[in-house]
């Protein structure tokens, strides 16, 4: 192919491939001059992870922050929205222990008054107003009500607990802008009958 005199007469002898010297210098040089400026290049650059620090976020901290105080591991964790939700079930839930622990005293007193004969002024507006079985039921209700209100409170503080701990374990995760997902059709040509194989290629990106 590049035949000019007898310039390429040595390349190829006897079926085997050989390069004379002054090519061999040349390409040598070559590759010196390629490889020198990047040998240079990166003896220049520092990695980042000799000068930057990144502290990482702690669950530890997020949920002691949370067990302390309520709402302030969502806070740790800049879930800041997460804090009005927090103090809202609390605070529905204390008006539900508030109001059966209230209305269990009321029946409680009204039908141990009733249930012991007692005749003398009671200030309470269930006496006379139910009888002794409609007394017990009720008391038996708000106590079950207050018991259970008690029960969801705890457990609403301790999904606030997990929560902040949860979130705290998916600050640092990065999820980038250049994280793409690319579905392309493929097609192959079989060696063994030479047939085309249709499929799809699933790129991602990140």
């Amino acid at each position: 192919m590049f035949q000019h005199g007898n310039t390429f007469s040595g390349v190829i002898k006897n079926g085997v491939n050989h390069i004379p010297s002054r090519y061999g210098v040349l390409i040598l040089m070559c590759c010196l001059l390629l490889l020198i400026p990047q040998l240079k290049t990166s003896a220049q650059v520092k990695p980042e992870s000799d000068t930057v620090f990144i502290k990482p976020h702690s669950p530890t901290k997020a949920a002691i922050f949370s067990m302390v105080l309520p709402g302030l591991g969502q806070g740790y964790n800049k879930k800041y929205w997460k804090i009005p939700i927090v103090y809202a079930g609390f605070g529905l839930i204390s008006y539900f222990i508030i109001s059966n622990t209230g209305e269990y005293k009321k029946y409680k007193e009204a039908y141990n008054y009733v249930a012991s004969g007692d005749s003398s002024y009671i200030d309470n507006d269930y006496v006379g107003k139910y009888d002794e079985q409609q007394l017990m039921d009720g008391k038996n209700y708000h106590r079950r009500n207050m018991e259970l209100s008690y029960i969801i409170g705890g457990l609403w503080y301790i999904l606030n607990i997990i929560d902040a701990s949860v979130d705290a374990h998916f600050f640092d995760y990065d999820v980038s802008e250049d994280l793409t997902i690319r579905v392309d059709p493929v097609m192959h040509i079989r060696r063994h009958d030479f047939r085309p194989v249709t499929g799809v290629k699933l790129t991602v990106k990140f």
